[in-house]
């Protein structure tokens, strides 16, 4: 396509098209913003991963060391994730839980215009393009992850659209910048990047951008998982014993990969690899074709991770570990039906296919079920909540800690590790929902010692929601 056409964004005759993948990020943007502060309102949200980064950010934007107090280490320990300093600028505004929701739900739904860009770009007319971006909106992850707190690898979704769309424009300086950012909304993407930087180079024939991301992101994983994590957790990533039976360290997972093809091979060609795979591709699979699959190359290192993992929560749509893989699904869905070689040709079709996709996969139904369970008390855990006036330290439950993670130490109850009460100055219990890694008994046998305890008052009690105070 040729530069005049490709500039179709600065024809005043292309507006109307602009007009109507404005509205349609922002309808999404408003849905998933209003979706997730509702399932946080009904006290669904958790220590982790929501609490985590409220916690974090929130002491960054108060100059204070940013320790995640219910698991502590600091914040850079986790997943070198630098991008939180960045957003501490807006909790300097207004410190408010509500700034993730609200950048998670436009980073996700904004996402779509590099997508419908892309699009156009590969020659698709205005109202294919909005149906490609209608496509990656209704794609079950997009939802579903959203629902799941907060995590900060979201922003890197656009980013790396944009990173896509920069580098087939020969935007090295732009491309650059998106790459930056994206390795440092964690550790982990960095593998997406270099492997980026693979395609571009080989596939696209972009040298330029294709060396500058290879650099980038095998340069960033070195730094992030032999530098920065080890500085502020001892013990080294994490991540790593989801992978024990490999080893205990990075390099000792990558050597044995390499030496022990056999593991390697009999998860990767395994029931559950079939099942994950499935669930990725169903709600595209109009739209694959086995002759572009070639960006796929660069979705190709999260998958081997989330394939090769012991935890069964890298494997489906609803957290955050396959997020790195959908840009490039998208990427192949517009080269195929570019190519004219959909299996569906039909935008209403597609449309259909998506849309059904989306009410198979989709978590909405959440929202009927699961997210109603703590209406019970609901009343009496926000009267409980507002009686905590102080930055005082806290002992709650895992689902209440979100609400009150602006403070230094907050700890959320575990029935296998009774608490040292000596270190709070507010108990917060709810026995009828003791929360995750708690039971009713372990709540209740707390309530009992606190009454007993002469350091607390027990300063409300009603549906079961208990709040104590320091004499």
């Amino acid at each position: 396509m040729g530069g005049v056409e490709r500039k179709y964004v600065l024809n005043s005759r292309r507006q109307p098209e602009w007009r109507h993948i404005v509205i349609l990020i922002g309808v999404s943007a408003l849905l998933l913003f209003g979706c997730s502060s509702i399932r946080h309102a009904l006290f669904q949200s958790g220590a982790f991963d929501l609490g985590y980064f409220d916690q974090a950010i929130y002491l960054i934007s108060r100059g204070q060391t940013p320790i995640v107090s219910f698991w502590g280490y600091h914040v850079l320990g986790g997943h070198a994730d630098w991008i939180v300093y960045l957003l501490a600028v807006l909790y300097r505004i207004v410190p408010d839980i509500h700034w993730l929701f609200g950048i998670q739900a436009i980073a996700l739904a904004i996402a779509a215009l590099p997508v419908w860009i892309l699009a156009r770009d590969a020659g698709l007319k205005e109202p294919q393009a909005t149906t490609i971006a209608s496509v990656y909106l209704l794609y079950p992850l997009v939802f579903n992850l959203n629902l799941f707190d907060f995590h900060p690898e979201v922003i890197a979704l656009p980013l790396i659209l944009t990173a896509i769309l920069a580098a087939r424009r020969h935007q090295v300086i732009w491309f650059t910048v998106c790459i930056i950012l994206t390795v440092g909304c964690r550790d982990a993407l960095s593998l997406t990047v270099a492997a980026m930087g693979v395609w571009l180079f080989q596939f696209e024939q972009r040298r330029v951008c294709g060396a500058i991301a290879l650099v980038v992101g095998v340069t960033w994983f070195f730094v992030a998982t032999q530098v920065i994590i080890p500085a502020f957790r001892p013990e080294g990533v994490e991540a790593t014993v989801r992978y024990a039976y490999l080893g205990d360290s990075v390099f000792d997972i990558a050597k044995n990969l390499v030496l022990r093809p056999q593991i390697v091979l009999g998860r990767i060609f395994s029931p559950a690899t079939a099942e994950y795979l499935l669930l990725l591709l169903v709600p595209l699979l109009w739209g694959i074709h086995w002759r572009y699959l070639a960006p796929m190359l660069a979705a190709l290192p999260m998958l081997l991770v989330n394939i090769l993992s012991e935890s069964p929560s890298q494997r489906n749509l609803v957290h955050q570990y396959s997020l790195p893989i959908l840009p490039f699904l998208m990427v192949v869905v517009i080269a195929v039906w570019a190519a004219n070689t959909t299996w569906i040709r039909s935008q209403r079709a597609i449309l259909l296919w998506s849309l059904l996709a989306f009410l198979v996969l989709g978590k909405y139904t959440h929202f009927g079920s699961i997210y109603l369970d703590s209406l019970d008390n609901w009343a009496a855990t926000r009267t409980a909540l507002s009686q905590v006036r102080s930055e005082g330290s806290v002992l709650t439950t895992h689902n209440l800690v979100p609400h009150l993670t602006h403070r230094a130490l907050i700890r959320f109850t575990l029935a296998n590790s009774p608490p040292d009460l000596a270190q709070f100055d507010y108990v917060l219990l709810d026995v009828r929902h003791p929360g995750w890694q708690s039971t009713t008994s372990f709540a209740a046998s707390l309530v009992q010692q606190l009454q007993s305890d002469r350091r607390f008052d027990q300063r409300y009690q009603h549906d079961g929601v208990y709040l104590f105070t320091r004499s």
